[in-house]
């Protein structure tokens, strides 16, 4: 997988495993490099190589990576993020991969590594675009939002309940030197910052506030208390009583003397200089530089070169088309009165907030039962990797989605990971949980990613890496297959589909009415509320996010879309040799592909009769 800047970094461990299951067993090597296929020849083979070797190479300067695809050999680190070298090496890298890319023969190549060829291609030119000084500077002087900074995700990574294992004593005396650097990294961020703030690149008020919310959460967790503390109150039986002891003390003291004093100087930092120097204003379009920054964003989350401006168009369009839906559902229902009351309705009667959050968690399992009696009518491919279903942490749950995912480990040993969000519990309507469930879980992202990741055919950039296109696409794609599976037959979970696919299509308008046409945070929030029955709450979370990571909420529909179109094209030209399962399976079993190198797969897919 190619990182560019950090937030690339960042937005990749979120999608490929911020808080996974502890491993029943590590895997302490390399992934081996794809075996060789029938058909494969010398070209193959090169190609091959300067995948593994890419990988290789991504995995020393990222360990972390490693440590999220269960590969410990690099565990003792965590990297040198926020560095003139780490840039510099990354650029190199990319460099001299498209160099070596260019030396093979693609015509020579077989069909399948024609694809892989393709995908590292143009993965590889979008990433190294990102260089520019005039594209990674106003990302690098911004170095942590509320949404990807390493304070968002790392704490759970090192909980014991994360990616990070804990199972040997090593385990745990990695983790001691990786929060070091995690430490280390946040003082990094507070000299960044301070260049940002010379250059009047700098992040918006309000994400300046949620991340001071952050510190102060973590600050406030104490000792004995802080998650970082969590992994030394309970020790497999195989680390000795002695060994124990040495760790909680070391544990507390780190906590005590290391990692709090950390958060605590960013907290401050952020709090008495920093917010004096943010913005008021909220979009791209208002900082040096941002215009442009914009238009690559775009292109690296949707894989296309689109343009705002079509992109906000598109946006319009789908938003009127799904308003129309919602009265048919809402005339189906027998509501007397406007949409607008509708969503109020929706919004504030009790009949659809939850009254625990067990009622949530029970309501999600039995979901989850009925969409695998039917999910092989629609897919061949099923992973191996089981799936388990937990809230959010409580530490993160104020800013985090209603609902998201976490994958397992290639050999299944760990689970996928569905989380659903009880933070504000009247507003986690019930109407909402099956769509959500079939976007983060079945067939969504657990498939998605699990089928992937368990295809050892595949170079590893293309079993563990991706782009969110695909990925998101792929999740709002799924829940179009709502009747397929048996779902949403009760009139109010049929509104809550349509919530989700109007959520998707309102991100097009409010993600480039924010950067490109100078839209407020209110007035984004407002057009959210007047266009959906979703809550407050979740508004003002998704405008923020927005507002932190500029471009990614597009890749949701402009992927679901061409995934769309792909499919109806291909039942038109199969006729009755169409098969959803076969078409699923080109969709799933070469990975995340970029939008233009999935059009071609498909395309050469129907040529040869849907075979």
């Amino acid at each position: 997988m190619r990182i560019t800047p950090l937030r690339n970094l960042l937005a990749a461990a979120l999608l490929a495993g911020a808080a996974f299951a502890v491993p029943a067993a590590a895997v302490a090597q390399a992934v081996p490099p794809p075996a060789p296929q029938p058909g494969d020849g010398p070209e193959d083979a090169a190609l091959k190589k300067l995948f593994h070797d890419s990988d290789e190479a991504s995995l020393r300067r990222n360990p972390i990576q490693g440590i999220f695809r269960g590969d410990l050999r690099y565990a003792a680190h965590l990297g040198n993020y926020l560095t003139d070298a780490y840039y510099a090496a990354e650029q190199k890298a990319a460099e001299d991969d498209l160099a070596g890319l260019k030396r093979i023969d693609r015509a020579k190549l077989t069909h399948v590594d024609q694809i892989a060829y393709d995908v590292f291609e143009n993965q590889t030119e979008i990433a190294l675009r990102g260089f520019a000084p005039d594209i990674l500077t106003p990302q690098k002087l911004r170095p942590l939002d509320h949404f990807f900074g390493f304070q968002t995700f790392y704490p759970d990574f090192a909980s014991g309940q994360g990616a990070a294992p804990f199972k040997t004593l090593a385990d745990y005396e990695n983790n001691l030197t990786r929060n070091r650097e995690y430490a280390e990294i946040l003082d990094r961020a507070i000299g960044l910052f301070r260049q940002g703030e010379k250059a009047n690149i700098v992040q918006p008020k309000l994400v300046v506030r949620n991340m001071i919310e952050q510190f102060d959460n973590l600050i406030n967790q104490g000792v004995e208390g802080s998650v970082f503390y969590a992994p030394v109150k309970k020790f497999p039986d195989a680390i000795p009583a002695a060994d124990q002891a040495r760790l909680r003390a070391a544990y507390a003291a780190q906590i005590r003397d290391v990692l709090i004093p950390a958060h605590k100087r960013m907290r401050d930092f952020l709090a008495n200089e920093y917010l004096a120097h943010a913005r008021d204003s909220v979009g791209l379009s208002a900082m040096p530089g941002g215009a442009k920054l914009y238009s690559y964003l775009i292109e690296e989350n949707t894989t296309l070169p689109l343009k705002a401006e079509d992109v906000h168009q598109l946006g319009l369009n789908e938003v009127a088309r799904i308003r129309a839906e919602m009265e048919a559902q809402k005339n189906k229902v027998g509501f007397k009165g406007t949409l607008a009351d509708f969503f109020t309705f929706m919004r504030t009667d009790k009949q659809f907030q939850p009254t625990s959050a067990e009622q949530l968690r029970e309501g999600y399992e039995a979901i989850g039962r009925r969409v695998d009696a039917r999910v092989r009518e629609q897919f061949s491919l099923i992973p191996k990797t089981p799936l388990e279903i937990r809230p959010v942490p409580a530490y993160k749950e104020k800013t985090e989605a209603g609902g998201s995912y976490n994958p397992g480990t290639p050999d299944g040993s760990r689970p996928g990971i569905f989380y659903y969000n009880t933070y504000d519990l009247p507003s986690r309507y019930m109407w909402e949980m099956e769509t959500l469930y079939l976007h983060e879980a079945v067939p969504g992202h657990h498939f998605q990613i699990s089928i992937a990741q368990e295809n050892a055919a595949l170079p590893a950039f293309m079993r563990f890496g991706g782009n969110t296109a695909y990925a998101e696409g792929w999740g709002l794609y799924a829940e179009s297959l709502w009747h397929d599976l048996g779902m949403e037959t009760d009139p109010w979970q049929r509104m809550g589909g349509l919530n989700d696919e109007m959520l998707r299509a309102m991100r097009l308008v409010v993600d480039t009415g924010i950067h490109a046409k100078g839209w407020t945070r209110d007035q984004s929030i407002q057009y959210m509320l007047d266009n959906s029955p979703m809550a407050r709450t979740d508004a003002t979370a998704e405008v923020e996010r927005y507002i932190a990571i500029p471009g990614q909420a597009l890749a949701y529909k402009i992927g679901q879309l061409t995934i769309s179109r792909l499919k109806a094209s291909a039942k038109t030209a199969l006729g009755d040799r169409f098969d959803p399962r076969a078409f699923h399976a080109q969709v799933l079993d070469t990975g995340a592909l970029p939008m233009p190198v999935l059009e071609q797969k498909i395309d050469a897919w129907v040529k040869a009769g849907g075979r």
